[in-house]
């Protein structure tokens, strides 16, 4: 059973997997993959992303950093409480895993109409604020990669860079306005992006006009913090020991030979 669960987490580890795909590349039935895959589900170990596909969870990510000694989660969740009551909206903290971010941590307004973006939730690098801080300081291929189905244009990321921040309205979901900035690990690299969401009615349609200034400073106490202890330099999902994409072949042999 383990190895059949480790063959799932390396399968997704190269990226989200359809049951369908998932089945196949493991050679796992369809109902057994879909047993564990679900039940990996449950313990936050797989996720899901806006298209319904398969993810690694964020309790990968938590574990693994736990045995990196990632300061990032830690050092957020403070930062992220002080912006929630400075600012009155629900705070977030997102990371990129491949094609999509994740919310790695978040601090909900406690009370009244809020936007709330659980845990583990994976949304799309193709619309919000977080999406635009994630790339618009990638390189130029990557952006342009990024930017084949984006809701946003390169003009957009190129205001991004200049003052630091980004916002959205309506662009992630309906209703829904957000202002985000970058969150640097060692040597400037844009690790995370650390927002503030809620409804339009109440951030209106120029979000950064109110909120722009506060989030740029807990980005940048974030960024000091976590440079002070040395983020490792890789952002984004560590790789679990001994799971690498790619081994799926080897994987299989053993689990042919139970």
């Amino acid at each position: 059973m383990v190895d059949k669960v480790a063959l799932i987490l390396d399968v997704l580890a190269a990226g989200p997997a359809g049951l369908s795909d998932l089945s196949a590349t493991t050679e796992l039935p369809r109902p057994t993959a879909h047993r564990l895959a679900r039940a990996l589900e449950h313990h936050g170990l797989v996720g899901r992303d806006e298209a319904g596909r398969f993810v690694l969870g964020v309790r990968i990510s938590e574990l693994a950093a736990c045995r990196s000694s990632d300061p990032l989660l830690p050092l957020a969740g403070p930062i992220l409480a002080s912006l929630r009551d400075l600012t009155g909206e629900s705070a977030q903290l997102y990371q990129r895993q491949g094609e999509d971010r994740v919310c790695v941590a978040t601090a909900d307004r406690e009370s009244g109409l809020r936007d709330t973006v659980p845990v583990g939730a994976v949304l799309s690098m193709q619309a919000g604020s977080a999406a635009q801080v994630l790339l618009a300081w990638e390189t130029p291929d990557e952006i342009d990669r990024g930017l084949q189905r984006a809701r946003f244009d390169a003009a957009s990321l190129s205001i991004v860079r200049r003052r630091g921040w980004a916002q959205s309205v309506a662009e992630r979901e309906s209703g829904v306005a957000s202002v985000s900035a970058p969150v640097r690990g060692p040597g400037g690299r844009v690790i995370a992006a650390i927002s503030v969401s809620g409804p339009i009615d109440r951030l209106t349609r120029a979000p950064g006009r109110s909120h722009a200034a506060s989030v740029v400073a807990a980005g940048g106490r974030l960024s000091e913090a976590v440079q002070r202890v040395r983020l490792p330099a890789l952002p984004g999902l560590p790789a679990l020991p001994g799971l690498r994409p790619g081994r799926t072949g080897s994987l299989r042999k053993g689990l042919r030979r139970l």
